[in-house]
C-alpha cells in the first residue's frame, strides 16, 4: 500500500515540477514587457526603442505554440509558422552582423522551436543592448558575400530591410496562429508593451 501512495504521489508531483521549470525557464527570456521609455530621444534611444518593440512582439507572438500552430500554412505555396519564425531568427543574425563586423553568415545547424524563440529572443536583447551603447550608428554596416565579392550597406538598411521585415513576420505569426486555433494571448498591448491577466 505505502507503494502505491507513493507512485500516486510522484504522478502528481512531476506536471508540478515541469510546470515550474518551464515557467522559470519563460521567466528568464527577454522582452515578456517593454521598459520605461528613456527621457531623451537619440539615435540609439529611438532604433533600440523599434527592437524592444519587436523583441515584445515576437515573445508574445511566439509564446505557447503548439505543433499544430507551428506546421500551420495558409496556402501550399506560403511558409508555415515554424519556417517564419526560422526566418525571423535569421534575420536577428542579420542585424547582429553590425555590431560585430562580420559579413553576414546564415548558421546551417537546426534547431526546435524553443531553442530558435530562445535564440531569437536572445540575439534580439544581443541588438538592443549593443544599439543603447552605439553613439555613431555611421559607422555600423551590413555586409554580404556574392559570389567573390563583398556588398556592403550603411546602418539605414538595417532599418528598412532586416527591422521592419522582422516587425512585418511577427504579424504573420500572430495572423497564422489566430488562423490555426490558437490566437495571442488576451491582454497584450503592444502600444504601451506591457501584459495584462
Amino acid at each position: 500500500m505505502v507503494t502505491m501512495k507513493k507512485i500516486i504521489l510522484i504522478i502528481m508531483i512531476i506536471p508540478i515540477i515541469s510546470f515550474t521549470q518551464t515557467t522559470s525557464q519563460e521567466g528568464d527570456l527577454p522582452f515578456s514587457e517593454i521598459t520605461d521609455y528613456p527621457n531623451e530621444f537619440s539615435q540609439s534611444n529611438i532604433v533600440s526603442r523599434m527592437i524592444e518593440g519587436l523583441g515584445y512582439r515576437y515573445y508574445w507572438a511566439t509564446k505557447s505554440l503548439n505543433e499544430n500552430d507551428l506546421n500551420y500554412k495558409p496556402s501550399d505555396d506560403s511558409r508555415t509558422t515554424f519556417e517564419v519564425i526560422k526566418h525571423i531568427h535569421e534575420l536577428t543574425i542579420m542585424i547582429s552582423s553590425s555590431f560585430e563586423n562580420k559579413i553576414v553568415d546564415l548558421p546551417a545547424e537546426q534547431y526546435d522551436y524553443k531553442s530558435l524563440r530562445e535564440k531569437t529572443l536572445l540575439n534580439l536583447k544581443y541588438i538592443h543592448d549593443e544599439l543603447k551603447s552605439t553613439p555613431d550608428f555611421s559607422k555600423l554596416s551590413i555586409s554580404f558575400k556574392r559570389g567573390d565579392s563583398t556588398m556592403s550597406f550603411p546602418f539605414w538598411n538595417q532599418i528598412n530591410g532586416p527591422i521592419s521585415d522582422a516587425l512585418w513576420h511577427c504579424g504573420q505569426v500572430v495572423m497564422n496562429r489566430r488562423a490555426s486555433g490558437n490566437p495571442l494571448q488576451k491582454g497584450v498591448n503592444v502600444f504601451i508593451g506591457k501584459t495584462s491577466n
